[in-house]
């Protein structure tokens, strides 16, 4: 099996190195493509040394079985439908793809893809840990309303993000970021649109809708940066479809594929960004009834968004393909 890694010097695509070797997704052959500018770079991997190669259309055109795609909306867009011509099963990261009809957007706890094409989208980071639990609560209950409001962690914005955090604790401006997020919250991520929501609130709308399938629910979504290196928050506000209990919630949870339940209160026991750092699950808590609307519930989320909110689900996306395709080891 021929696997190609886009953007492998990234944030994001370190991580998918990473994963890959953990999980032990086999392969015959390994190439690992970045940007002219960090191409020729060595990385070691699985004991072996690999030269960074810089991603060109014509060497987007040779043969690759499995491309895991790492590297911006507008090289996505570009080098995708190539590689997809030449053969290759492309799961991208980046938001290119995510809305068009033809291209599944997956989560593989919540659906599974159907290939009319063979370009896959990686959900929005902050979609994919809300509708891990979102889905069993859809299915159980149904779903008539989703609020979100998120913490979204500073390594969203990869390296330039990281860079405005750790820098901005010692007096340096933000080059990233529009103001210091140093001890500050910023209500602003990717770029706003004429309604007044941005970017980033919008695709956790349409997203959720596609992935859960439901396009008449009623989602809404309010996005913010915080100070925190890694794992995103995200307060979910449900209002369900079928009577439920919060204990009823938290049974269903309990049985979900990839959540864990932390709701503890009494020892002050909730999902916390420091403990979803590094973790694969998404961790949920904080559940309790809404008493200003009816059968509404609010439930708080935490997962690490350069795991399981991109690097990990591609990987998870890949190996549901390699297991159908009986190429497991």
């Amino acid at each position: 099996m021929k696997l190609a890694i886009v953007g492998a010097t990234g944030l994001v695509g370190t991580k998918m190195m990473e994963v890959v070797e953990r999980e032990g997704i086999p392969f015959d052959e390994l190439t690992l493509f970045s940007s002219k500018k960090s191409a020729g770079q060595v990385v070691s991997f699985k004991g072996q040394d690999y030269e960074v190669q810089e991603l060109t259309e014509e060497r987007a055109a040779e043969h690759y079985d499995y491309v895991l795609m790492s590297a911006g909306g507008g090289t996505s867009l570009q080098f995708s439908p190539i590689f997809e011509q030449a053969g290759a099963v492309v799961i991208d990261n980046s938001s290119a793809f995510r809305m068009q009809e033809d291209i599944d957007l997956i989560v593989p706890e919540v659906n599974q893809p159907k290939l009319s094409r063979t370009i896959i989208a990686n959900p929005n980071c902050s979609t994919i840990q809300s509708v891990v639990p979102l889905k069993p609560l859809a299915d159980q209950f149904g779903l008539k309303r989703v609020a979100y409001t998120t913490y979204q962690a500073v390594s969203g914005s990869g390296l330039a993000g990281l860079n405005d955090l750790r820098e901005g604790a010692q007096g340096a401006e933000p080059t990233n970021y529009p103001h210091p997020i140093h001890n500050n919250v910023l209500p602003h991520i990717d770029v706003f649109q004429e309604d007044g929501y941005t970017k980033e609130e919008v695709k956790m709308v349409e997203e959720t809708k596609k992935i859960l399938q439901l396009p008449e629910l009623r989602v809404t979504a309010t996005c913010v940066r915080v100070p925190v290196e890694d794992s995103h928050s995200v307060a979910i506000n449900v209002t369900l479809e079928k009577p439920a209990t919060v204990e009823a919630i938290r049974e269903v949870l309990s049985h979900q594929q990839g959540v864990v339940v932390v709701d503890d209160v009494e020892n002050n026991a909730y999902p916390l960004a420091i403990h979803s750092t590094g973790r694969d699950e998404v961790f949920v808590g904080r559940i309790r009834a809404d008493e200003s609307l009816d059968n509404t519930f609010h439930i708080w989320c935490t997962a690490d968004n350069l795991l399981k909110g991109a690097a990990l689900n591609a990987v998870q996306i890949l190996e549901s393909l390699l297991e159908e395709r009986g190429q497991t080891q």
